[in-house]
Protein backbone atom coordinates (compact mmCIF):
# COMPACT_ATOMS: atom_id res chain seq x y z
CA UNK A 1 0.00 0.00 0.00
CA UNK A 2 1.95 3.40 -0.79
CA UNK A 3 1.28 6.42 0.45
CA UNK A 4 -0.39 9.28 -0.80
CA UNK A 5 0.92 10.56 -3.99
CA UNK A 6 1.87 14.52 -4.52
CA UNK A 7 0.55 16.54 -7.13
CA UNK A 8 1.69 16.49 -10.49
CA UNK A 9 4.72 18.87 -10.50
CA UNK A 10 4.36 22.80 -11.15
CA UNK A 11 5.57 24.72 -14.17
CA UNK A 12 8.91 26.28 -13.36
CA UNK A 13 8.79 30.21 -12.22
CA UNK A 14 9.20 32.61 -14.54
CA UNK A 15 13.13 33.69 -14.15
CA UNK A 16 12.49 36.86 -12.36
CA UNK A 17 10.28 35.33 -9.99
CA UNK A 18 12.65 32.90 -9.23
CA UNK A 19 15.68 35.10 -8.62
CA UNK A 20 13.22 38.53 -7.40
CA UNK A 21 14.76 38.11 -3.76
CA UNK A 22 18.57 37.73 -5.15
CA UNK A 23 18.01 40.75 -7.98
CA UNK A 24 16.59 42.76 -3.95
CA UNK A 25 19.35 41.84 -2.51
CA UNK A 26 22.15 42.97 -4.93
CA UNK A 27 20.10 46.44 -5.60
CA UNK A 28 20.51 46.72 -1.51
CA UNK A 29 24.33 45.73 -1.59
CA UNK A 30 25.18 47.74 -4.72
CA UNK A 31 23.21 51.08 -3.55
CA UNK A 32 24.48 51.03 -0.26
CA UNK A 33 27.90 51.31 -1.85
CA UNK A 34 26.98 53.63 -4.15
CA UNK A 35 25.82 56.07 -1.19
CA UNK A 36 28.99 56.17 0.01
CA UNK A 37 30.69 56.03 -3.64
CA UNK A 38 28.77 58.49 -6.09
CA UNK A 39 28.37 61.50 -4.28
CA UNK A 40 31.50 62.61 -3.80
CA UNK A 41 32.63 61.54 -7.64
CA UNK A 42 30.13 64.65 -8.03
CA UNK A 43 31.15 66.90 -5.46
CA UNK A 44 28.43 66.04 -2.68
CA UNK A 45 28.05 64.06 0.64
CA UNK A 46 25.52 61.71 1.07
CA UNK A 47 27.31 59.14 3.52
CA UNK A 48 30.68 59.56 5.09
CA UNK A 49 32.51 57.07 6.18
CA UNK A 50 32.61 53.31 5.61
CA UNK A 51 30.73 50.39 6.36
CA UNK A 52 32.14 50.41 9.68
CA UNK A 53 31.41 53.26 10.56
CA UNK A 54 29.33 56.15 9.20
CA UNK A 55 27.14 58.87 9.26
CA UNK A 56 24.38 59.41 6.96
CA UNK A 57 23.19 63.07 6.07
CA UNK A 58 25.45 64.92 9.03
CA UNK A 59 22.86 63.70 11.55
CA UNK A 60 22.44 59.31 11.51
CA UNK A 61 25.69 57.52 12.93
CA UNK A 62 25.86 53.67 12.29
CA UNK A 63 28.62 51.79 13.99
CA UNK A 64 29.68 48.14 13.52
CA UNK A 65 28.72 46.88 17.12
CA UNK A 66 31.54 44.51 16.94
CA UNK A 67 34.07 47.08 15.93
CA UNK A 68 32.70 49.27 18.75
CA UNK A 69 33.19 46.58 21.27
CA UNK A 70 36.76 45.53 20.01
CA UNK A 71 37.59 49.65 20.79
CA UNK A 72 36.76 49.32 23.97
CA UNK A 73 38.43 46.68 25.00
CA UNK A 74 41.39 47.89 23.48
CA UNK A 75 40.99 50.93 25.81
CA UNK A 76 39.61 53.28 23.88
CA UNK A 77 36.16 55.18 24.58
CA UNK A 78 34.34 56.15 21.82
CA UNK A 79 32.77 59.02 21.04
CA UNK A 80 29.01 59.42 21.74
CA UNK A 81 27.92 59.29 18.23
CA UNK A 82 29.51 55.81 18.10
CA UNK A 83 27.59 54.46 20.72
CA UNK A 84 24.60 55.71 19.61
CA UNK A 85 25.48 54.40 16.33
CA UNK A 86 26.19 51.08 17.29
CA UNK A 87 22.83 51.29 19.54
CA UNK A 88 20.63 52.15 16.14
CA UNK A 89 22.63 48.80 14.21
CA UNK A 90 21.99 46.73 17.22
CA UNK A 91 18.19 47.51 17.16
CA UNK A 92 18.13 47.23 13.61
CA UNK A 93 19.32 43.58 13.69
CA UNK A 94 17.92 42.34 16.65
CA UNK A 95 14.31 42.82 14.96
CA UNK A 96 15.14 41.45 11.32
CA UNK A 97 17.74 38.52 12.37
CA UNK A 98 21.80 39.45 12.44
CA UNK A 99 22.70 37.81 9.34
CA UNK A 100 20.51 39.85 7.30
CA UNK A 101 23.30 41.68 7.34
CA UNK A 102 25.33 38.51 5.72
CA UNK A 103 23.12 38.47 2.82
CA UNK A 104 21.78 41.95 2.26
CA UNK A 105 24.11 44.45 3.23
CA UNK A 106 27.93 42.51 3.54
CA UNK A 107 29.62 43.68 0.15
CA UNK A 108 31.84 40.30 0.78
CA UNK A 109 28.78 38.01 -0.12
CA UNK A 110 28.68 39.05 -3.46
CA UNK A 111 32.23 37.79 -4.12
CA UNK A 112 31.49 34.69 -2.23
CA UNK A 113 27.94 34.20 -3.63
CA UNK A 114 29.05 34.47 -7.28
CA UNK A 115 32.35 31.35 -5.69
CA UNK A 116 29.52 29.00 -5.29
CA UNK A 117 28.04 29.93 -8.19
CA UNK A 118 30.94 28.86 -10.33
CA UNK A 119 31.23 25.72 -7.74
CA UNK A 120 27.88 24.65 -9.29
CA UNK A 121 28.41 26.33 -12.99
CA UNK A 122 32.13 23.90 -12.85
CA UNK A 123 31.11 20.75 -10.89
CA UNK A 124 33.32 21.34 -8.24
CA UNK A 125 31.57 18.88 -5.82
CA UNK A 126 34.40 17.68 -3.77
CA UNK A 127 35.98 20.32 -0.73
CA UNK A 128 37.49 20.00 2.97
CA UNK A 129 35.30 20.12 5.68
CA UNK A 130 35.28 22.50 8.50
CA UNK A 131 33.18 22.89 11.88
CA UNK A 132 30.92 25.66 11.71
CA UNK A 133 31.51 26.52 15.31
CA UNK A 134 35.05 27.42 14.29
CA UNK A 135 33.51 31.06 13.63
CA UNK A 136 32.64 31.61 17.09
CA UNK A 137 36.40 30.21 18.43
CA UNK A 138 37.66 33.10 15.84
CA UNK A 139 34.99 36.16 17.11
CA UNK A 140 36.50 34.91 20.72
CA UNK A 141 39.91 35.72 19.23
CA UNK A 142 38.81 38.64 17.81
CA UNK A 143 37.42 40.17 21.11
CA UNK A 144 40.63 38.65 23.26
CA UNK A 145 43.34 40.16 20.80
CA UNK A 146 41.99 43.64 21.67
CA UNK A 147 42.83 43.17 25.18
CA UNK A 148 46.15 41.74 24.67
CA UNK A 149 47.68 43.65 22.13
CA UNK A 150 45.82 47.24 22.65
CA UNK A 151 45.02 47.27 19.32
CA UNK A 152 42.42 46.28 16.78
CA UNK A 153 43.89 43.56 15.04
CA UNK A 154 41.29 42.15 13.55
CA UNK A 155 40.24 45.00 11.46
CA UNK A 156 43.50 44.99 9.63
CA UNK A 157 42.83 41.94 7.43
CA UNK A 158 38.12 42.21 8.01
CA UNK A 159 37.94 41.14 4.35
CA UNK A 160 34.35 43.32 4.77
CA UNK A 161 35.79 46.55 5.53
CA UNK A 162 39.01 45.91 3.53
CA UNK A 163 36.68 45.87 0.67
CA UNK A 164 34.55 48.65 1.29
CA UNK A 165 37.72 50.71 2.18
CA UNK A 166 39.03 49.59 -1.03
CA UNK A 167 35.73 50.58 -3.21
CA UNK A 168 36.61 54.57 -1.67
CA UNK A 169 40.25 54.55 -1.25
CA UNK A 170 42.27 52.00 -3.51
CA UNK A 171 42.50 48.47 -2.27
CA UNK A 172 46.32 47.99 -2.17
CA UNK A 173 47.10 44.72 -0.32
CA UNK A 174 43.66 44.07 0.20
CA UNK A 175 43.15 42.13 -3.14
CA UNK A 176 45.11 39.67 -1.53
CA UNK A 177 43.08 39.28 1.35
CA UNK A 178 39.83 39.22 -1.09
CA UNK A 179 41.50 36.88 -3.79
CA UNK A 180 41.91 34.74 -0.49
CA UNK A 181 38.51 34.58 0.32
CA UNK A 182 37.60 33.82 -3.04
CA UNK A 183 39.63 31.03 -3.91
CA UNK A 184 38.73 29.54 -0.59
CA UNK A 185 35.69 29.48 -1.03
CA UNK A 186 35.67 28.04 -5.02
CA UNK A 187 38.41 25.55 -4.35
CA UNK A 188 38.70 24.22 -0.40
CA UNK A 189 35.27 24.83 1.46
CA UNK A 190 32.48 25.26 0.15
CA UNK A 191 30.88 28.30 1.36
CA UNK A 192 34.30 28.41 3.92
CA UNK A 193 34.23 31.71 4.38
CA UNK A 194 30.68 32.69 5.28
CA UNK A 195 29.70 29.75 6.30
CA UNK A 196 32.44 28.35 8.47
CA UNK A 197 34.60 31.33 9.56
CA UNK A 198 33.83 34.90 9.46
CA UNK A 199 33.33 36.36 12.84
CA UNK A 200 31.61 39.39 12.06
CA UNK A 201 28.63 36.50 10.80
CA UNK A 202 29.38 34.91 14.06
CA UNK A 203 28.73 38.38 15.72
CA UNK A 204 25.00 39.58 13.86
CA UNK A 205 23.85 35.83 14.31
CA UNK A 206 24.25 36.36 18.19
CA UNK A 207 23.30 39.95 18.03
CA UNK A 208 20.01 38.07 16.04
CA UNK A 209 19.31 35.18 18.31
CA UNK A 210 15.89 36.32 19.50
CA UNK A 211 14.68 37.98 15.91
CA UNK A 212 11.08 37.75 15.28
CA UNK A 213 11.24 37.49 11.59
CA UNK A 214 11.75 34.19 10.16
CA UNK A 215 11.72 32.19 7.39
CA UNK A 216 9.23 29.02 7.25
CA UNK A 217 8.49 25.46 5.19
CA UNK A 218 5.15 26.10 5.97
CA UNK A 219 3.66 23.89 2.74
CA UNK A 220 6.48 21.39 3.49
CA UNK A 221 3.78 18.54 3.27
CA UNK A 222 4.01 19.92 -0.49
CA UNK A 223 7.94 19.10 -1.02
CA UNK A 224 9.30 16.07 -3.67
CA UNK A 225 12.52 16.29 -2.25
CA UNK A 226 13.96 18.05 -5.37
CA UNK A 227 16.49 19.46 -3.22
CA UNK A 228 16.97 22.85 -4.85
CA UNK A 229 16.65 24.40 -1.80
CA UNK A 230 19.64 22.94 0.01
CA UNK A 231 21.95 23.40 -3.52
CA UNK A 232 21.09 26.83 -3.06
CA UNK A 233 21.44 27.84 0.73
CA UNK A 234 24.48 29.26 2.33
CA UNK A 235 23.37 27.42 5.37
CA UNK A 236 21.83 24.43 4.11
CA UNK A 237 21.99 22.40 7.76
CA UNK A 238 19.12 25.12 8.84
CA UNK A 239 16.42 23.77 6.43
CA UNK A 240 16.24 20.31 7.27
CA UNK A 241 15.08 20.51 10.97
CA UNK A 242 12.11 22.75 9.44
CA UNK A 243 11.31 20.40 6.10
CA UNK A 244 11.69 17.50 7.51
CA UNK A 245 10.77 18.05 11.59
CA UNK A 246 6.86 16.99 11.33
CA UNK A 247 7.65 13.25 12.34
CA UNK A 248 9.49 14.59 15.77
CA UNK A 249 7.42 17.23 16.20
CA UNK A 250 9.53 20.28 14.90
CA UNK A 251 7.60 23.42 13.31
CA UNK A 252 8.30 24.25 10.14
CA UNK A 253 9.81 27.55 11.20
CA UNK A 254 13.16 27.81 10.30
CA UNK A 255 14.78 29.36 14.01
CA UNK A 256 18.83 28.40 13.26
CA UNK A 257 20.52 31.74 14.29
CA UNK A 258 22.83 30.81 11.20
CA UNK A 259 19.94 31.31 8.64
CA UNK A 260 20.80 34.62 6.19
CA UNK A 261 17.32 35.16 5.38
CA UNK A 262 18.13 35.51 1.82
CA UNK A 263 15.49 34.22 0.55
CA UNK A 264 16.52 31.87 -2.08
CA UNK A 265 15.13 29.08 -0.50
CA UNK A 266 11.73 31.03 -1.03
CA UNK A 267 12.26 31.67 -4.84
CA UNK A 268 13.39 28.56 -6.51
CA UNK A 269 11.08 26.47 -4.70
CA UNK A 270 8.62 25.31 -7.70
CA UNK A 271 6.40 24.38 -4.70
CA UNK A 272 5.94 27.77 -3.09
CA UNK A 273 7.21 25.56 0.57
CA UNK A 274 8.73 28.36 1.65
CA UNK A 275 8.08 31.54 2.92
CA UNK A 276 8.59 34.74 5.59
CA UNK A 277 6.81 34.45 8.99
CA UNK A 278 6.45 37.21 11.51
CA UNK A 279 6.32 35.87 15.54
CA UNK A 280 8.00 34.48 18.26
CA UNK A 281 9.25 31.15 18.33
CA UNK A 282 8.31 28.33 21.10
CA UNK A 283 10.63 25.88 21.83
CA UNK A 284 9.36 23.23 19.12
CA UNK A 285 9.69 25.48 16.77
CA UNK A 286 6.41 26.36 15.95
CA UNK A 287 4.43 29.74 17.37
CA UNK A 288 4.97 31.91 14.01
CA UNK A 289 2.21 32.97 11.54
CA UNK A 290 3.08 33.69 7.89
CA UNK A 291 2.69 36.10 6.10
CA UNK A 292 4.85 37.02 2.96
CA UNK A 293 4.54 33.96 0.30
Amino acid sequence: MTGPLLPSAPPAKPWLKRHRWLLLRRFNQLGILAMFILPPVFGGSLVTGTLSSSMTLDILPLTDPLLLTQSMLSGGWPALTGIVGAGLVLMFYAVLGGRVFCSWVCPVNMLTDFAAWLRRRLGLRSGARLSRSLRWWLLGLVLLLPVVTGAMVWEYVNPVSMLHRGLIFGFGYAWLILAAVFLYDLLIVPRGWCGHLCPVGACYAAIGAAAPVHITALRRDQCDDCMDCFSICPEPQVIKPALKGAAVGRGPIIDSIDCTKCGRCVEVCDREVFGLALGRVRSDGFGAAPTVG
